[in-house]
């Protein structure tokens, strides 16, 4: 179903490491309302959209979540690059770099591993568009939030990107609201 383009959808190359900032994005990777949840749900209630563009709509931007996931990766990485143990001691990053050494892991910037806890699909496409709609507009102010940590253009570019994707997302969920709430009307 899905091919993997060998390349990111926004390109990333910070050159100056910050590991305040890894951290922080640990929101976006592994927290409630990252893009690993989003993906994830989004993949998950495809299976109950009653239109076929829907399920398209869905399926789509639960495959783009899971690229995003891949970028917000990719931005920890370099962020932390170079980083002593002591460095990481001392910006908060001692418990990841314990339980996981220098890898990416899927936790909140907390140390609050991942759970499939943060993901919703009720089988009610209303209840699960609306929950979709919520969460686009929560990962946008959560990369307003990340922008407001940094003024290094390295980050900021690709947050600037991520945010404006997630605006999108919610207005093609908004259609598909739209959508379902017709044909539930017909009924």
């Amino acid at each position: 179903m899905w091919i993997y383009e060998k390349k990111l959808m926004f390109p990333v190359n910070i050159t100056r490491p910050d590991l305040k900032m890894a951290q922080a994005l640990m929101a976006q990777y592994g927290g409630p309302d990252s893009e690993l949840a989003a993906g994830l749900r989004y993949l998950t209630q495809r299976f109950t959209m009653p239109d076929d563009r829907c399920r398209a709509t869905v399926n789509d931007i639960g495959t783009e979540e899971i690229a995003h996931w891949e970028m917000i990766g990719v931005m920890i990485k370099q962020c932390m690059r170079g980083a002593s143990v002591e460095d990481l001691k001392n910006s908060g990053l001692l418990g990841s770099f314990v339980l996981h050494g220098r890898s990416v892991f899927p936790s909140d910037p907390n140390g609050v591993p991942f759970t499939t806890a943060y993901i919703q699909s009720t089988g009610d496409p209303v209840a699960d568009l609306v929950e979709d709609m919520a969460a686009e507009q929560k990962a946008r102010a959560t990369y307003e939030h990340l922008m407001m940590l940094t003024d290094n253009e390295e980050i900021l570019r690709p947050l600037r990107f991520l945010r404006e994707r997630e605006i999108v997302h919610y207005q093609r969920f908004g259609e598909c609201l739209e959508i379902v709430q017709d044909l539930m009307c017909r009924d």
